[in-house]
């Protein structure tokens, strides 16, 4: 496990101005942060992770706690999936900047094989909302149900579309997963990582197909695995397989990559 993890810097005053776009937005990426600290949660914080639908390469959970007023009103904040990779790279600039705390935990491929998807993200999730300081009073979570966090904490679908701080986490979460997958490519370029980030294409399903997988993938994916029993029967020797235990169907969900 990888961490990192800072309280907020003092920073210099938010860089809205009055009659932007973005301070028009107000409402709806916000009301459930402002909701909470009205009945008294101070510090509201949002968890989400990168990479839970990839067939390789590491999954990395965030946690973030935006300030109340002006200056939590990240310009630009979204859902990262919906940002293009300049516009996350700001953003994610903008959110370690005004933030006031935030955390980021990142778990290898040998914890997803051996312990399996949905066990590994919560605990995931768990650490980055343990790894804040200052802790928060309140948790919202992205779709998943986090247990364990001594304090109250809100599931919400689609989090990261709705509340600020999630959406917050979201960014830092896949702005630091897409920079190890750019620095996989550099020891693996061969599967084309920097243009996939490890999510299943035909193009990385046929670099499978050719070099069989490197320790970077996941083996409890069923194409994975197909590309390592092939791999296997051609008599080619393969390196990085983890313990599998079942943990239900690994096949990537349809929709939107995580």
């Amino acid at each position: 496990m990888a961490l990192r993890t800072t309280p907020a810097p003092p920073g210099p005053p938010s860089r809205l101005r009055p009659g932007t776009p973005a301070d028009d937005r107000t409402d709806a990426l916000w009301d459930m942060e402002r909701t909470l600290r009205r009945r008294g949660f101070g510090a509201v914080a949002g968890a989400d992770e990168a990479g839970r639908g990839a067939c390789a390469g590491p999954l990395v959970a965030a946690a973030c706690v935006l300030p109340p007023g002006r200056r939590g009103r990240v310009p630009g904040l979204a859902d990262s999936k919906l940002l293009t990779a300049a516009t996350r790279d700001r953003v994610y600039e903008e959110v370690v900047d005004r933030a006031l705390a935030w955390s980021v935990v990142v778990l290898p491929v040998a914890d997803l094989d051996a312990r399996g998807m949905h066990v590994t993200n919560i605990e995931a999730l768990r650490r980055a909302v343990w790894a804040l300081d200052p802790g928060a009073d309140y948790v919202l979570t992205d779709g998943f149900p986090v247990p364990g966090l001594a304090r109250p904490t809100l599931a919400v679908w689609k989090g990261d579309r709705v509340a600020a701080c999630v959406a917050a986490a979201s960014v830092l979460a896949k702005v630091t997963r897409d920079r190890i997958m750019l620095d996989l490519h550099e020891r693996w370029p061969e599967y084309d990582f920097a243009v996939h980030k490890g999510y299943t294409t035909a193009a990385h399903d046929a670099a499978l197909q050719r070099y069989g997988p490197c320790p970077e993938h996941r083996m409890r994916f069923v194409n994975v695995a197909r590309a390592r029993d092939a791999r296997a029967a051609r008599g080619v020797h393969l390196t990085g397989s983890g313990a599998m235990v079942d943990d239900g169907s690994m096949r990537p969900v349809s929709g939107e990559p995580r």
